[in-house]
Formats: structure tokens, C-alpha cells, sequence
């Protein structure tokens, strides 16, 4: 399936002259709320209803939902979704960044850390624990860092990461739902 997609500048265009469009940021709540597009509203990828989200819309018709994260991989799998329901979706290259570099109006707030980097601390410090425990207690504990290499071979490969499913779902990003 071949995803739609739209630049920044040509969004922020859009909305300079419609204010009907429907822009959804499909991140955590938490990185919701420390940056988003002004035009954005919260629905986070792991929440996301194409139906109801079809029946709430803010533009008419037959009008694409412009959708939005922090790179364009969450997006490209929320715009999946939407046209597996018949939904007309559309990423935003680059993501948030790529719009606040474009000049779109953004909010900022309460600044977390984004759920990619949640994933590397995470991820660097079983490795690094199963390994000093493998070298000081038993060998056995060497099987914490192998399956978390394996973990990340298999997210590389498939695009899909357990560890960042898991972490979405914690109480620090689940702060301020807007959805």
C-alpha cells in the first residue's frame, strides 16, 4: 500500500487558507503535549478508531485527514489503518519537527522524552545490567542483552517495537490525553 504524503510547507499553505483541514497527531499524549502543530489534535496511534475517527471530523466530506507524529512511521501506519476503514489519510513528511521548521504555528508545554529515546535508554540499560550481571553473577544473564539485540534486530526489521508499544502505555506518557 502506497501512503499518501504532503510536505510541511505545502500543510501549512493549506492551512493558511482553509481552517477546515483535520490534522491528527497520532503520538503519545505526553509528546502531544510538549510540542505539537497548533492545527493538531491528540490521537495517539495505540487509540485510534478509523471509524469513530471518521464520524468526529473536522473537514467535509470527502476531505483527507492529514496525519502527523514525530518522523512519519507512526503516521504512515495510522494512514494504513485509515484507508483499510475507506478513510481518506494523508502523512505529513518529517513530522512535528519538519512543521515547526516549516514555520507552522506550534504549542509547546511540559518538554518529556520522546518514546524513540524512552526505547534506547531502555533498551542500552538491559543490555548493560545483563551483561555486568553475566559477568559477575552467572553466564546465564547474557541472555538479557541477546534477546534485547534480537529485539532490536526484529523492531529494524519489521517496524514494529515491542519495547515502544510497552512504553506508550506507561502513566509518563499517558499524561494529558486530548483524544
Amino acid at each position: 500500500m502506497t501512503i499518501q504524503t504532503i510536505t510541511p510547507e505545502e500543510l501549512g499553505e493549506m492551512l493558511v487558507l482553509d481552517t477546515q483541514v483535520d490534522l491528527i497527531d497520532v503520538r503519545t499524549p505526553a509528546e502531544y503535549e510538549g510540542l505539537h502543530v497548533e492545527a493538531a489534535r491528540s490521537v495517539p496511534l495505540d487509540a485510534l478508531d478509523a471509524r469513530a475517527l471518521s464520524e468526529q471530523r473536522v473537514s467535509p466530506g470527502e476531505a483527507p485527514i492529514y496525519v502527523v507524529c514525530q518522523s512519519g512511521a507512526r503516521s504512515a501506519k495510522a494512514c494504513e489503518k485509515l484507508c483499510e476503514a475507506g478513510v481518506v489519510a494523508v502523512s505529513v513528511e518529517g513530522g512535528t519537527p519538519a512543521c515547526e521548521r516549516a514555520g507552522l504555528a506550534v504549542k509547546r508545554g511540559k518538554q518529556i522524552l520522546s518514546l524513540e529515546r524512552q526505547v534506547r535508554i531502555g533498551a542500552g540499560a538491559l543490555v548493560a545490567l545483563g551483561t555486568l550481571l553475566g559477568v559477575t553473577l552467572s553466564p546465564w544473564f547474557l541472555v538479557v542483552p541477546g534477546f534485547v539485540g534480537c529485539g532490536l534486530i526484529f523492531a529494524g526489521l519489521t517496524d514494529w517495537c515491542g519495547m515502544g508499544m510497552l512504553l506508550a502505555k506507561m502513566p509518563w506518557n499517558r499524561v494529558g490525553c486530548a483524544c
